[in-house]
């Protein structure tokens, strides 16, 4: 385990990168970073073990950019060891690939934080397509709301980590279980970052539309499985076998 850390104390912000031999993605979510007019901010590169060449890289860094590189169980493990690491007050999580949307979006998400909400979403794009974030009842039906659109307050995570018997949809699992406990949460009318296409959760796999029915039973009374199962094949069937 190689860990390369600053004592300094409390940023506003902590932007917590998961990443595995990516380092063409990553150089381009760190260069994203780097461009900011804001500057109140850590990050944290929770490297699986990548490449000699993306350790090298990671070392030639300086603060803010923090990087731990060890083995571990996937992208929400990753996650999670960021949430331990961050001493932000607000935690936004990138992939690596992922970039924020422009050099002063960080000024203006900054001037709509405020610690009475516990959390803050925009917008997102995918290539030449902006997706509309959404937190609501209708997340029931799909998801509207991706990590990248998020500013979690730091208390959200006190309670809740990513669940690792997700290795997809555990992002989507939590906001599910915010909507529940009905946290207060506040949009921001702004294109937040440009995200990798390619994706773990783009990817319309069976395993995806698995997991998505499997968090939904767990959260919801026998009484709906059979909607659950419905809009299960028919999602399956237009975005998993047609491609649609």
């Amino acid at each position: 385990m190689f860990i390369l850390t600053s004592t300094l104390i409390k940023p506003a912000i902590s932007i917590i990168i998961p990443v595995l031999n990516n380092l063409c993605g990553l150089q381009k979510t760190i260069e994203s970073i780097q461009k900011q007019t804001f500057t109140d901010f850590e990050v944290w590169i929770i490297d699986g073990k990548s490449s000699q060449e993306t350790q090298d890289y990671l070392k030639k860094l300086a603060y803010p950019f923090q990087f731990i590189s060890e083995n571990d169980l996937g992208i929400y493990d990753a996650m999670n060891k960021g949430i331990s690491l961050s001493k932000g007050e607000w935690l936004y999580f990138l992939g690596a690939g992922d970039c924020l949307s422009n050099s002063s979006i960080l000024s203006k998400i900054i001037n709509h934080l405020n610690p009475n909400i516990d959390f803050f979403f925009g917008n997102i794009s995918y290539g030449k397509n902006i997706f509309y974030s959404n937190f609501s009842k209708m997340m029931w039906f799909k998801n509207t709301l991706h990590h990248q659109a998020v500013f979690y307050h730091k208390r959200i995570f006190k309670e809740n980590k990513y669940d690792l018997s997700y290795k997809i949809l555990a992002d989507y699992d939590l906001n599910l279980k915010l909507l529940q406990k009905k946290v207060f949460s506040k949009k921001v009318d702004e294109i937040f970052a440009f995200c990798d296409e390619n994706g773990l959760s783009k990817n319309y796999t069976l395993q995806l539309y698995k997991e998505e029915l499997l968090l939904k039973k767990r959260k919801l009374s026998l009484f709906y499985y059979p909607l659950l199962y419905i809009l299960f094949g028919i999602k399956y069937f237009f975005k998993g076998v047609l491609k649609i």
